[in-house]
C-alpha cells in the first residue's frame, strides 16, 4: 500500500490513518462500515498530484488502538483530528458512515470543513425511523449477522487469517460490495481489518463496536437523520451510487441538495463500495470539487502579485510556516447501521 502509517492523538486515545503524502490543501477520508484506511489507496493515489489526501481508521477499525465509549465518538474524534492547533480546512469526504460521520462532525460545529464530499452515505430518515432502526440493529439477531456474513470479532491464528485474505481475494468478482475492485486492493483492505492481540488475530471491528455505535441518545442535538442538513453551512457534494443503498431514494437525496445553495448531487455507476471499484471516478469527483473551493477563495486574493506561495511536503493540514523553508437485503441491511458500508 502506498502511504505511510500514522498515530493521531485525539482526547480519547490515538485512532491511526494512512498520510499518502502529496501537495496541496488536506483531503481527510473516512471510511464505512467494516473497512479501514486501506480503502482509500486507489483513491488517493489520483489525488497526491494536487492535494494531501490522509485516510482515518475510526474507531475500532484497521489498526486504530481505540474503540468506541458512545455513540458519538467515532464522528467527535474527526473534531479532535482536524481542528489541532495550526491546521488547515480541509475537504473531509467519508463513504457510507464516514459520510455521516464528516456531516455530523461539521454540524455539530466541531470543524468548518472547506467542503463536504458524501459518498453514498446520506441519511434520509426522520428522528423517529432512524432510532426505530438503530434499535433493531441492537438485537441479537442482528449481532449474529454480523458475525456470520463479515466475521465481527473473528479471533484467527496466522493460517486462518491468511487464508481468509486468499478467499476474500479469490471470492471478490462475485462479491455484490467488493466486484469490481483491483484484487490487490481487496488483500490489503482484508488484512488492515486484523489487529493483532497476543498470539491471535482480531477482525475488526468487533459486534460490541457496532452495538454500541448505534446507541444513539433520542435527544441528541445531532444524530443520523435527516434534519443534520439543516446545520451545515459548508459546501457539499452528494456521490449517489446508482447500485447503492439509497439509490431508490434519489428525490430525497435530490431534496437535500435543493435546498441550500453550494449543494450539488453527483450520480456514479457503481455498487455501494465506490472507493473501492470506481476509485478514478471518485477522485475525479473529490478533485471537481477541491478545484471549484481553490478557486472561489483564489477570487479574495490580490492576483497581481508576483509572489507564488509554494507548499510542501508537511504535517497533515498543517498550514504552511511562511518565515522558514519547508520541505483517512440482509447485507445490506447488515451494513447500515448509521449508515455504515
Amino acid at each position: 500500500m502506498i502511504g505511510t502509517g500514522i498515530e493521531l492523538p485525539v482526547v480519547d486515545g490515538v485512532p491511526s490513518g494512512v498520510d499518502f503524502g502529496g501537495h496541496g490543501a488536506g483531503v481527510l477520508l473516512v471510511h464505512g462500515s467494516g473497512h479501514n484506511a486501506a480503502v482509500w489507496t486507489d483513491v488517493a493515489s489520483r489525488l497526491v498530484s494536487e492535494r494531501r489526501p490522509v485516510a482515518l481508521d475510526l474507531c475500532g477499525h484497521g489498526q486504530s488502538r481505540l474503540d468506541s465509549t458512545g455513540p458519538e465518538q467515532y464522528w467527535r474524534d474527526i473534531g479532535d483530528v482536524v481542528t489541532a492547533p495550526a491546521r488547515d480546512r480541509p475537504v473531509l469526504v467519508g463513504h457510507s458512515t464516514g459520510g455521516y460521520a464528516v456531516t455530523a462532525a461539521a454540524a455539530g460545529g466541531l470543524v468548518e470543513p472547506a467542503a463536504l464530499c458524501t459518498v453514498d452515505g446520506v441519511v434520509l430518515d426522520d428522528r423517529d425511523a432512524s432510532l426505530a432502526e438503530h434499535a433493531d440493529l441492537r438485537t441479537t439477531e442482528a449481532a449474529d449477522r454480523l458475525r456470520t456474513m463479515f466475521r465481527y470479532g473473528w479471533k484467527a491464528d496466522d493460517d486462518q487469517m491468511r487464508a481468509h485474505v486468499e478467499q476474500c481475494v479469490r471470492e471478490a468478482g462475485g462479491d455484490w460490495l467488493n466486484a469490481g475492485a483491483r484484487p490487490g486492493l481487496v488483500e490489503e483492505v482484508t488484512r488492515r481489518s486484523f489487529m493483532r492481540r497476543g498470539h491471535r488475530w482480531v477482525r475488526r471491528p468487533a459486534v460490541g463496536e457496532a452495538a454500541t455505535v448505534t446507541a444513539v441518545e433520542p435527544d441528541a442535538e445531532v444524530l443520523p437523520a435527516v434534519d443534520v442538513y439543516d446545520r451545515l453551512t459548508c459546501p457539499m457534494t452528494i456521490v449517489l451510487a446508482e447500485e447503492g443503498f439509497c439509490a431508490s431514494r434519489r428525490d430525497e437525496v435530490r431534496a437535500v441538495v435543493d435546498a441550500v445553495p453550494g449543494r450539488r448531487l453527483t450520480d456514479i455507476g457503481s455498487n455501494h463500495n465506490v472507493p473501492m471499484t470506481r476509485p478514478a471516478d471518485l477522485a475525479a469527483i473529490v478533485l471537481d470539487l477541491v478545484r471549484d473551493r481553490a478557486a472561489t477563495s483564489a477570487g479574495n486574493v490580490d492576483r497581481s502579485s508576483p509572489h507564488r506561495s509554494t507548499r510542501s511536503r508537511r504535517a497533515p493540514f498543517q498550514r504552511p510556516d511562511h518565515q522558514r523553508d519547508l520541505r483517512g437485503g440482509q447485507g445490506r441491511r447488515a451494513l447500515r447501521h448509521r449508515g455504515r458500508s
